[in-house]
C-alpha cells in the first residue's frame, strides 16, 4: 500500500504535457491506417500485375523496342510501388511515380505500340487501370484522387476506341468498361477517404484526451503541492514560531530552537517526497510510541501513552504520517483544550496495522464550522492519513474530542 501513491505519481508523469506531444504520437491511428491501406494495395495490385504480366509476355516480341520500353517503363515503377508498400517506406513517392507513368503510357499506347483494328483482345496495360487509381489514392491529395478516378477511365475508353477503330461494336463494350471502372475507382477513393477520416477522428479524440489528462495531472500536482506546503507551514513553521514566542526558560528555548531547525530542514527539502514523509524503511510500533512521547515533551504536556497489542513493523511513510497527524492532534488538544484529560492509546496489530487514539475532555468544537482556510485538521490530519491509504476519524462534543488514526495493510 505505501507504494501506491508513488505508482500513481509515476503513471501521471508518463502523460505528456500540452504542446509536447510528438506528431507521430498524435497521428498513431492515422499512420496505422496508412500502413493497412498500403498493405491491401500491395496484395491486390500484385494479383492484377501478375495477370497483366502473363498477358504481356506472349504478345511482346523482344525485338519490338516500343513494346519492350513500354513494358519496362510501366513495370519498374510498379515494382517500386509494391516494394514501398510492403516495407512501409516511400509509399507516396513510389505510388505517385507509378500513377503518372501509367497515365502517360496508357495515353501514348496507340502511338507507341500501334493498334490492331477490330481486335477484341484487350492489351495487358488495360489490366492495370484500377491499379493506377489506387496508386493515386496513396500518393495524392483528395481532390486529385477523385480527379484521377474520373479521368483515368476516360483515357482508357479513348485508347480502347482508338484500338477498335471507333467501330460501333466497340462503343457498347467500351461504355460498359468505362462506367464500371469509373464507379469502382470512385468507390475505392471514397473508402480510402472514409477510413482516413475515421483514423483522423480517433487521433483527434486521443489528443484531446491526453490534453485533458495532462491538465488534470497539472492541477492535481499543483493542489498536492499547495496542500503539502500549507501543511508544512502549519505543522513546522507556525508551530516553531509559536514555540519561540512562548519560550520561557532555557529548556523551552532549546525546544524552540530544535523545532525551528526541523522546520528549516523540511522547508529546504520540499522537493523531495521522501524528505517530507520519511523513508520507506520499516518502523517498529515502539518507535512510534517513542515519537509520541517526544512530541508530548516538546509541547510541555502531561499525558499517558498506553500501549496495547503486538509489536510489529510498519512502512516508514505510514509511521511518519501517523506521527505527524498525531502530533497535530496533540497540538490542537494542548492549544484549544489545554491538554485537559489528554490520553493516547496505541493499539498494534503486528505487521498488519495500527490504531492511534488521542482523546481529551476539553470543551470540543464543531468540525463543520471550521473555515476552509484552516488546514490543521483537513490537511495535517485527514489529508495526511488519506495520502498513505490510512483513516482518520474525529468525534467532538461538549464532553471532549477523540481523534482516531488507523492504517491496515490489507
Amino acid at each position: 500500500m505505501p507504494t501506491e501513491p508513488l505508482s500513481i505519481r509515476e503513471a501521471w508523469s508518463q502523460i505528456p504535457s500540452p504542446g509536447s506531444v510528438e506528431t507521430e504520437f498524435e497521428r498513431f491511428t492515422g499512420k496505422r491506417m496508412e500502413r493497412i491501406l498500403a498493405t491491401v494495395v500491395a496484395i491486390g495490385s500484385s494479383a492484377l500485375g501478375v495477370q497483366a504480366l502473363f498477358a504481356a509476355i506472349p504478345t511482346t516480341s523482344w525485338s519490338d523496342t516500343p513494346r519492350v520500353v513500354t513494358l519496362l517503363a510501366v513495370y519498374i515503377p510498379f515494382a517500386l510501388m509494391l516494394v514501398a508498400c510492403v516495407i512501409g517506406r516511400g509509399v507516396r513517392a513510389a505510388s505517385g511515380l507509378f500513377a503518372v507513368v501509367y497515365v502517360v503510357a496508357l495515353g501514348a499506347w496507340p502511338s507507341l505500340v500501334g493498334v490492331s483494328a477490330g481486335s477484341a483482345t484487350q492489351p495487358w496495360i488495360f489490366f492495370l487501370v484500377n491499379v493506377g487509381v489506387v496508386a493515386a489514392m496513396l500518393a495524392f491529395p483528395l481532390w486529385l484522387q477523385f480527379s484521377w478516378a474520373v479521368a483515368l477511365p476516360f483515357v482508357y475508353g479513348y485508347v480502347r476506341l482508338v484500338e477498335g477503330g471507333f467501330s460501333r461494336d466497340f462503343w457498347v463494350t467500351t461504355a460498359f468498361d468505362v462506367s464500371f471502372t469509373l464507379i469502382l475507382g470512385i468507390v475505392i477513393i471514397s473508402l480510402g477517404w472514409m477510413f482516413r477520416s475515421v483514423a483522423a477522428g480517433v487521433d483527434e479524440a486521443r489528443a484531446r484526451a491526453v490534453s485533458s489528462y495532462a491538465d488534470a495531472a497539472a492541477a492535481a500536482a499543483a493542489e498536492e503541492e499547495r496542500v503539502a506546503m500549507s501543511a508544512l507551514m502549519h505543522d513546522s513553521v507556525l508551530a516553531a514560531l509559536i514555540a519561540v514566542e512562548r519560550a520561557e526558560g532555557e529548556r523551552a528555548r532549546e525546544l524552540a530552537v530544535g523545532m525551528a531547525r526541523e522546520a528549516l530542514t523540511r522547508l529546504a527539502n520540499t522537493e523531495a517526497a521522501v524528505a517530507q514523509e520519511g523513508s520507506d524503511d520499516p518502523v517498529a510500533t515502539e518507535q512510534i510510541v517513542a515519537e509520541l512521547r517526544r512530541a508530548l515533551s516538546e509541547l510541555g504536556a502531561d499525558a499517558v501513552v498506553e500501549e496495547r497489542g503486538g509489536v510489529g513493523l510498519l512502512p516508514g511513510r505510514v509511521a511518519r504520517a501517523l506521527v505527524l497527524a498525531a502530533r497535530q492532534a496533540l497540538g490542537n488538544s494542548v492549544t484549544h483544550a489545554h491538554g485537559r484529560g489528554l490520553h493516547i492509546l496505541v493499539e498494534g496489530r503486528g505487521d498488519e496495522g495500527i490504531t492511534v487514539t488521542i482523546s481529551d475532555t476539553g470543551p470540543g468544537f464543531d468540525l463543520e464550522a471550521i473555515g476552509a482556510d484552516r488546514l490543521g485538521i483537513r490537511a495535517s490530519i485527514l489529508a495526511r492519513m488519506a495520502g498513505v491509504a490510512g483513516t482518520a476519524d474525529i468525534e467532538s462534543s461538549d464532553l471532549g474530542t477523540t481523534v482516531t488514526l488507523g492504517w491496515d495493510r490489507a
